[in-house]
């Protein structure tokens, strides 16, 4: 089953409360958000949106320049389903982060929880990276939520990286500065703890 098809039939059987990830709010994302100084008129992406509620506090906090990607239209239908009328004023893009087109320094943010793990080979590393350099302006913030070196070593029946602060640095290269870097214990919705690192970088200028 190719990636695609794989996340569609894994939102279609599950609901949000059945995915091991869950969480109702992005608490810690919301913080370091928060804390950044952005102003409400910068340009956020969230790749791997899933179905997550990032989108939707991000708005009610009023944030006005958002876009939210996945690779599975039936996650990004069900946030534009649960948003109705806001909806129409997030962009979305469904397709694969490391090969979709996203127009060139456009965000002043980008934020990823649970997706970068999933890149297990080195090639989908560096197309996932050379996409945040072609459409994160210089000087924008990633915030990135990986399994920590304690996480699980698979999710949803797919093979995962796991990550401590030195070895994500190094996969992100000299292209980007680690700022900061927490360990959290998430608990899943079925009682089970996993081990999340929180990461962020400011891509260095050009």
């Amino acid at each position: 089953m190719d990636v695609k098809s794989h996340w569609e039939q894994t939102f279609e059987a599950r609901t949000p409360a059945q995915t091991s990830w869950y969480t109702p709010h992005l608490q810690h994302s919301l913080r370091w958000i928060k804390e950044s100084g952005l102003p409400k008129t910068a340009a956020i992406l969230d790749v791997g949106a899933g179905r997550s509620t990032l989108i939707d506090d991000l708005l009610t906090r009023g944030y006005t320049d958002l876009t939210a990607l996945d690779i599975s239209e039936t996650a990004l239908a069900d946030i534009r389903q649960r948003l109705r009328q806001q909806a129409a004023f997030v962009t979305w893009i469904a397709g694969d982060v490391t090969t979709v087109s996203l127009p060139p320094s456009r965000y002043d943010l980008w934020h990823d929880r649970a997706l970068f793990h999933f890149l297990t080979e080195p090639t989908q590393r560096h197309q996932y990276l050379d996409q945040i350099k072609r459409a994160l302006k210089p000087g924008g913030l990633v915030m990135l939520s990986t399994f920590g070196p304690e996480g699980p070593v698979q999710c949803s029946g797919l093979a995962v990286c796991r990550y401590d602060r030195a070895s994500l640095a190094a996969a992100f290269g000299q292209d980007f500065i680690l700022q900061d870097a927490e360990i959290e214990m998430h608990m899943t919705p079925s009682g089970k703890p996993q081990q999340f690192l929180h990461a962020r970088f400011v891509r260095a200028a050009d």
